[in-house]
């Protein structure tokens, strides 16, 4: 199939971008540029289209390796451990919450569902008040988020919803809760629903389709399969002097041995909201109010999976189409945590070991995948006084670990969120529904799971929670008491840094963040090429 395909990666390494795999490189390196992008996911990749766009020099590093639609097979176990960080296996701390986040050219865009949603105006009026960024109004925002919209082909999906998505919008109606289509960023979509393992027909706008292909056309260079290790600060403490990092050999986990310097006149950090303040932590390179890699939000999500008389199959057709805000307003904004309701597709490997159960049990159920739905609550972290997040810090290696505790707060809105499935689900015509927890039993009626769900002990790896949404660790403030940045995602100590991913948000979004980090970098990125061109 993919050999039909256009491949625009393969036919622009032919015609001669300077894409370097770290990997195949014999000695150290020793470069500069006039700006050096770490990561190239959707904050990486804008900065990378803009700044190469006003003629600058531009480098951009990337761990993970360069992998286009033709090497794109809709195999779980071939797309996990190539396109994810810690083979789709990183988990906090206590291994309460399982994280999945993009480690590929392109990042997160490239693996991520393809829902988009602007930044609410309640967040940013909770940022405006609370943070003192006066100016990131919802108007002043628009314009960001139009430019992004229509870069990246993002509008409301018109074609049906798939069953999974169905069944969430049938609940909704028959509860008469508010609900409503979703925008995706896709051109000519197949509705393949294999996302999550990289698009095989370009349809998805990601990064890698989109931005990074736009840079490299104007001359800028890619380095992949190379970890950044430090950043070099200047004894004034004031500038940025050097990125340090080690090649990786083709495995793209081993160091090969090899090292990279860069001289850069700009630093733009865009590894995302474990990975950026990792590197400022490995660097020794402080803020002035101690924040970096502190209030780390991860929309934490409960699940509950119900088996339909009708074939669902969960694993065709787009993965999110539908969604309902309905619990995300039934409360005051720092209240008890609201959710949004969307659904995940679901493919064999990543239920094995996200169903709870095992043996025959969980082969029983999975036996019944055609007829298996599952919806999530998404909870919006960050706004509640007890809901402060999680810290990122550092392994004996060097490697980012990021200690995100669940108390009260959370577990409240994971059992207000099973609640609310259930009934949605049984709503929506379920035989049966199980919620995701270890001693979860299936009920074959509302009534009996609202009893066992208030009954489920709260605790860390008998709820499965999962995340793919790491928000904060190098929050923007109004002053540098109370952020890493400012506004514009200026580090407030080293001003030649720039941080354009969604480690820069105080709280979490309240919402699938892509757009949001697209918007927000997007308007960072012009910001600093005003401001390299002015000298």
């Amino acid at each position: 199939m993919s050999g039909r395909i256009p491949d625009p990666l393969r036919a622009g390494l032919a015609s001669g971008w300077k894409v370097f795999d770290g990997s195949r490189q014999v000695q150290d390196l020793d470069w500069k540029a006039d700006v050096v992008i770490v990561g190239s996911g959707a904050g990486g990749g804008i900065a990378a289209e803009v700044l190469s766009g006003a003629g600058l020099d531009v480098l951009i590093v990337e761990e993970g390796g360069l992998y286009s639609s033709a090497d794109f097979r809709l195999n779980e176990a071939k797309a996990y451990s190539e396109l994810y960080q810690e083979s789709a296996s990183r988990q906090t701390a206590d291994k309460g919450v399982s994280i999945l986040q993009g480690r590929t050219v392109g990042g997160g865009t490239t693996v991520n569902w393809t829902s988009a949603f602007r930044t609410p105006p309640d967040t940013l009026r909770w940022w405006q008040e609370s943070y003192g960024l006066a100016t990131l109004t919802p108007e002043a925002m628009r314009p960001w988020f139009e430019k992004a919209e229509q870069r990246l082909g993002i509008a409301p999906w018109q074609g049906m919803p798939n069953p999974n998505n169905l069944v969430l919008e049938r609940g909704c109606q028959a509860l008469g809760l508010r609900h409503a289509r979703i925008s995706r960023n896709v051109r000519g979509c197949w509705n393949l629903g294999y996302c999550g393992m990289g698009c095989p027909t370009n349809a998805k706008q990601s990064m890698l389709v989109t931005s990074i292909p736009a840079a490299l056309e104007r001359g800028a260079r890619l380095l992949t399969r190379v970890r950044v290790e430090r950043l070099q600060g200047d004894q004034a403490g004031k500038r940025i002097i050097s990125l340090r990092g080690s090649l990786l050999a083709a495995d793209g986990l081993t160091p090969s041995g090899r090292k990279l310097t860069v001289r850069a006149g700009h630093v733009v950090l865009a590894a995302g909201a474990i990975g950026s303040p990792a590197v400022m932590l490995r660097s020794d390179l402080p803020d002035s109010a101690d924040l970096t890699g502190k209030r780390t939000f991860l929309h934490p999500v409960a699940m509950s999976a119900a088996l339909m008389p009708e074939r669902i199959e969960p694993y065709n057709g787009a993965p999110q189409t539908v969604y309902s805000d309905h619990f995300m307003h039934t409360q005051s904004l720092d209240g008890p945590l609201g959710f949004k309701l969307e659904v995940p597709p679901i493919h064999p490997l990543l239920a094995g070991v996200t169903f709870p159960g095992f043996g025959s049990a969980q082969a029983e159920l999975l036996g019944r995948l055609p007829h298996l739905h599952a919806s999530l609550a998404l909870l919006r972290d960050g706004f509640h006084p007890d809901s402060q997040g999680g810290e990122v810090g550092l392994r004996g290696d060097g490697s980012p670990l990021l200690d995100y505790p669940l108390n009260d707060v959370v577990w409240d809105g994971v059992r207000r969120g099973w609640l609310a499935m259930a009934e949605l689900q049984f709503a929506a015509g379920a035989e049966r529904v199980l919620p995701l927890h270890t001693s979860a039993e299936p009920a074959s009626s509302w009534r009996q799971a609202r009893a066992m769900i208030e009954s489920l002990p709260l605790q860390p790896l008998m709820a499965k929670l999962v995340s793919a949404h790491v928000m904060g660790g190098m929050a923007m403030g109004d002053d540098p008491t109370r952020g890493v940045v400012d506004e514009w995602g200026r580090h407030w100590m080293w001003r030649n840094l720039t941080v354009v991913d969604g480690s820069v948000f105080p709280t979490s979004v309240g919402a699938n963040p892509q757009l949001s980090i697209y918007a927000f970098a997007w308007r960072a990125a012009t910001a600093l090429r005003i401001r390299l061109a002015a000298g």
